[in-house]
């Protein structure tokens, strides 16, 4: 046994690549093909229902916008019941037939359980769930000073999502309904400063692949995944706040209109109506699954020579422009792309996070 795996760990990726490459053009052919049919055969999303998490910014406002056009009936849920209202505004102008905002937090499932009822109570069914609620981070795993917000991104990364997925689930069964998932492509590609966020994005991908074949054709699930995109989780908009269990306030108000959110937005829409497996933005990031599948090394030394060296770096502030510790003793939420500032903007105990 050990002399046959021996033999095809050295016959299979090579061969394997070789029948891909023979067989691309037809597959892509094919890929085609099933892409027109699907579009010209989109689900209809007026008077269907739809549930959307972390409905209160970026992606998840951008998606109930998205839905609104469609002519669909909305229920938003966040934790920040006053944005909700702001949104619920706008989606009504751009042709939402009704919408429902509920204050709730999804990592609790008797909260997730509360406005799931309160849709079907309402509206009698439930045709999609999108989950896009997300917490990420810019820090380093071994600067961590406060290992409290662990079972934070882990919450909100993972159970922000399995537990509206599972009370919802039965109902979409009845609808032959969809989940909707926002996913990263942190969840396979290493990038420093996102240890945790990206375990916690791989569980979830992982845990969304087994689903979909458990619930079969009765419910589609379309996983998401996106790049850096620009949202309020680059801008610095979230911190904690004081003597509260992770609830978030805004630290400014920034809309949230034009460029990769709402295109990363309208795509997700759009596939899953057509009920696509995968929405992916961009899509040249799969090239980099391809390395690491077949040759990891040079992925890693392209990441390498590319990012920053362990050499006296710090976690950056970007957006904020003071270290964490002023002002409010919590760490702020936020997010950008890695990059290294100048030492002045180092804090004292780097910990930074990012809202989706």
């Amino acid at each position: 046994m050990d002399l046959l795996n021996s033999v095809l760990n050295w016959v299979v990726p090579p061969a394997s690549l070789v029948m891909m490459a023979f067989a691309w053009p037809a597959l892509t052919f094919i890929t085609g093909c099933e892409w027109l049919y699907n579009t010209f055969n989109s689900e209809p999303m007026e008077d269907k229902v739809v549930i959307i998490t972390g409905a209160s910014s970026g992606i998840g406002e951008q998606i109930a916008y998205e839905y609104a056009k469609r002519g669909a009936k909305l229920v938003l849920v966040a934790r920040r019941d006053n944005r909700l209202r702001l949104i619920s505004e706008n989606a009504r102008h751009m042709g939402a037939k009704h919408v429902m905002i509920v204050a709730a937090d999804v990592v609790k499932e008797e909260e997730c359980r509360r406005f799931v009822n309160e849709t079907i109570n309402f509206y009698g069914r439930v045709d999609h769930l999108v989950n896009t609620v997300s917490l990420g981070h810019t820090f380093y795993f071994e600067e961590v000073t406060d290992t409290t917000v662990f079972p934070h991104l882990l919450d909100i990364n993972f159970w922000g999502n399995v537990y509206p997925t599972y009370v919802a689930l039965p109902h979409l069964r009845q609808t032959n309904g969809k989940i909707i998932v926002n996913a990263s492509v942190e969840s396979w590609l290493p990038l420093p400063r996102m240890s945790l966020y990206a375990a916690a994005k791989a569980a979830l991908v992982n845990f969304y692949e087994t689903l979909r074949l458990e619930v079969d054709h009765e419910v589609g699930i379309t996983i998401a995944t996106h790049g850096w995109i620009g949202s309020e989780l680059t801008r610095g908009k979230f911190m904690v706040e004081e003597g509260a269990e992770m609830q978030w306030k805004e630290e400014r108000e920034v809309h949230v209109t034009g460029g990769p959110v709402d295109d990363f937005a309208r795509l997700i829409v759009a596939g899953a109506c057509r009920g696509d497996a995968y929405v992916k933005y961009p899509s040249w990031y799969d090239i980099f699954l391809l390395y690491r599948v077949f040759a990891p090394k040079v992925l890693n030394w392209t990441f390498r020579l590319i990012l920053p060296t362990h050499g006296g770096r710090r976690t950056s502030l970007v957006g904020t422009g003071r270290p964490i510790s002023e002002g409010y003793g919590r760490p702020l939420f936020e997010g950008t792309p890695p990059r290294k500032l100048p030492s002045t903007f180092a804090p004292q105990s780097p910990q930074q996070l990012k809202m989706e």
